[in-house]
């Protein structure tokens, strides 16, 4: 193995595989990882995030769905803002 594929392997490992979604509300944090893809569906618009998204800020007047291998996870008309950046997915609740 030459010295380019080990750089290669390592810039892979450093990588998220998939997206780390945090949702901040008043009943705490809640962290979810190897997440394939966010729904949204909000009143102006609807959008589905994935892994390596470009970044994103954005309101939210509706409904997001949380989706990985393992779970999926329906937040319903909901009032929030969100973040989208490196892999990472930020969502503040403001009300439920």
């Amino acid at each position: 193995m030459d010295q380019s594929n080990i750089e290669e392997v390592k810039v892979k490992k450093d990588r998220p595989s998939e997206i780390r979604v945090k949702v901040f509300s008043l009943d705490g944090l809640k962290e979810y990882n190897d997440v394939k893809i966010v729904r949204i569906v909000s009143k102006d618009y609807n959008l589905l995030i994935m892994k390596d998204y470009l970044p994103i800020i954005g309101e939210i007047d509706g409904n997001v769905d949380i989706k990985s291998d393992k779970e999926e996870v329906k937040l319903e008309n909901i009032k929030a803002f969100y973040m989208n950046s490196n892999n990472e997915f930020n969502l503040m609740i403001r009300e439920k």
